[in-house]
């Protein structure tokens, strides 16, 4: 029986459940298969609930927040777009500076056998015009007749060699002119595109201050902003708890390391300097940092702290572009207001594997990576697992 229509983070997790499920039933396998889905059925079901409340809560600032998710992720997009662009850009400026430095070595070439050709034409217009074959009836000793022949037959063939050595190379120069031609127009429209998707990458930029200016000024208030962090805490707690739920079909492989035999051992994801502190107060309510926010450039590679799986990778409110890995045993890891997101649910990922670029989605003024390690759904300090 198909379960509800899903939308939003809960969509997300019912895919990963679906993708998970076989493998949890193949390694132990439930007395019947009606229990199995009964099971499943009921975990679809509670997710969507989740989600419908999720959606519920979201009251006035709805459609600035759905505005700014579509423009961050727009952004996202947009930004793997011009570096992959930038990547080609750079390849076919090698390429035509190899293609070049062929070229000039086939021109040098070209050079030397064109001298050689015109040195062996001169010595022959100043033989003079007497027929080789009266040359060689001239000599009266046999011998000299024979070597003479000899000679002849030899220089022909040096002389056929060279201008077939002369034909090939004018050949692959001009083979080697068209190739830069070719890379030289593709370089010129790769860099028309490149221009274009900044352009655009202006633009969006642009969308996203207003509606981050917006967001600002509806959540002026403290009261407000105070509502605004108490909702999204509430939202990132349901989401892990529907995320341990699902991660119940999660099977790490057997020479996988567990992740709390590396506490304290752990690499940071990103190089930065931490903002907070662990705990310490979150504006004027009440609330205290659960995280980690650490500094670092637009763009600065994040890396995955263990060996894990994509769990979630999308957008959430006051996250922005949020990455969940799921570590085993009930330790998770979190990586919030991303630039963009480049592993999928259900990747498998190394430790040190690039997962995200830092950014400021989700409303940030300024970059930075939101970064937290749960142990069984609760946060714990990273410091104590990060070196």
């Amino acid at each position: 029986m198909p379960g509800p229509r899903l939308s939003g983070p809960a969509r997300v997790l019912a895919g990963l459940l679906l993708f998970c499920a076989p493998a949890a039933l193949a390694a132990d396998p439930p007395e019947r298969p009606e229990e199995a889905r009964a099971a499943l059925e009921a975990l679809q079901t509670r997710i969507a609930e989740i989600s419908r409340e999720l959606e519920a809560s979201r009251g006035e600032l709805g459609d600035l927040q759905t505005q700014l998710r579509d423009s961050e992720q727009r952004l996202g997009n947009l930004s793997r777009e011009i570096s992959e662009n930038r990547e080609a850009i750079a390849d076919t400026r090698a390429e035509l500076e190899q293609l070049r430095a062929r070229q000039g070595d086939l021109e040098a070439r070209r050079d030397q056998q064109r001298q050689r050709i015109a040195e062996q034409l001169r010595a022959v217009w100043q033989q003079g015009r007497e027929p080789d074959i009266k040359l060689l009836l001239n000599q009266t000793d046999p011998q000299t007749v024979a070597r003479s022949l000899a000679y002849h037959r030899y220089f022909l063939e040096v002389r056929r060699e060279q201008l077939e050595a002369f034909r090939a190379t004018l050949a692959d120069l001009a083979e080697v002119e068209q190739d830069i031609a070719a890379r030289s127009r593709e370089l010129e429209s790769r860099r028309d595109t490149l221009a274009a998707q900044q352009e655009v990458e202006l633009v969006l930029k642009a969308e996203r201050a207003r509606v981050v200016a917006s967001l600002d000024a509806d959540i002026a208030d403290q009261s407000r902003q105070l509502e605004q962090l108490q909702q999204e805490r509430a939202e990132l707690e349901e989401l892990l708890q529907a995320l341990e739920q699902a991660a119940l079909a999660l099977t790490l492989p057997e020479d996988a390391r567990p992740f709390a035999e590396a506490r304290g051992e752990l690499e940071w994801p990103v190089p930065g300097k931490r903002a907070n502190s662990f705990g310490s107060p979150r504006g004027s309510g009440g609330l205290r940092w659960q995280g980690l926010n650490l500094l670092a450039d637009t763009g600065t590679p994040v890396h995955a702290i263990h060996h894990g799986r994509v769990v979630y990778a999308d957008w959430l409110r006051g996250l922005g572009l949020l990455l969940i890995l799921d570590h085993g045993d009930g330790y998770m890891s979190l990586y919030g207001h991303n630039q963009s997101l480049l592993r999928e649910v259900g990747d498998w990922v190394n430790a040190g594997a690039q997962i995200s670029t830092v950014g400021s989605s989700g409303g940030l003024q300024s970059p930075a990576l939101y970064f937290e390690i749960r142990q069984q759904g609760k946060p714990v300090d990273p410091v104590s697992w990060c070196r």
